[in-house]
């Protein structure tokens, strides 16, 4: 199973509506459905993706993103019966991620009914077997403030908190608890007159999972 791939961009191109690219790892060409197109521009034509492989009897398709939660969101909406991968891939071409999370907490079925193959049946359906799906961490980022420096490293730190929220889960904290730990990240990078670069070189996944193991061993 394929689920990461990081290489160079040797070409990419649209087809049918759908947006590929083909990515040279270690020698190897493989070809990835993307939801959105890209130009290979002169030197920045590397790429990491993470990806979700769909086998069948006569090929192996690839779906690739360039978030894990997208990717990891994208698998949840496969469980779902009746969706299928160009479904779900309209749905996150068409939304990013907290617009789709608020329409399933706000129970606005209007931005599912505008996506092409998604009708009112299904959208009741998606809203039954998505609703327990979202991720906890989907609700802090709603709640943190905006500034120049966050646009930016919401994307950066999105996948480390998605991981750690995993982490703290596997070691049974509740969700309430992963969510006040996580919410602490968030409030550190929320510092003023701290750089971007900065903190970002401060942020790992050992040393953030260390800090939330020791808050909430406090009881804070």
């Amino acid at each position: 199973m394929i689920s990461w791939i990081s290489g160079e961009i040797i070409d990419v191109w649209i087809h049918t509506k759908k947006s590929y690219v083909l990515i040279n790892c270690q020698g190897l060409g493989y070809e990835v459905q993307i939801l959105e197109p890209f130009k290979k521009d002169l030197g920045q034509n590397k790429i990491t993706l993470w990806v979700h492989q769909i086998k069948k009897e006569d090929s192996d398709l690839l779906f690739g993103f360039k978030d894990k939660a997208k990717r990891d969101f994208f698998r949840d909406l496969l469980e779902v019966r009746g969706i299928g991968p160009q479904i779900a891939m309209s749905l996150l071409n068409k939304y990013d991620l907290t617009q789709i999370f608020n329409s399933l907490r706000n129970k606005d079925k209007t931005l599912f009914n505008s996506v092409p193959g998604i009708g009112q049946k299904m959208t009741e359906r998606l809203f039954l077997e998505l609703k327990n799906k979202i991720n906890v961490t989907s609700e802090i980022i709603e709640d943190f403030t905006e500034t120049p420096n966050n646009s930016f490293l919401k994307k950066e730190i999105k996948g480390l908190t998605d991981d750690l929220d995993l982490a703290l889960k596997s070691l049974c904290y509740s969700s309430k608890e992963r969510k006040k730990a996580i919410n602490l990240i968030y409030t550190k990078v929320n510092q003023k007159n701290v750089s971007t670069q900065k903190i970002l070189n401060s942020i790992t996944f050992e040393t953030l999972l260390k800090e939330s193991l020791d808050f909430l061993e406090k009881g804070q």
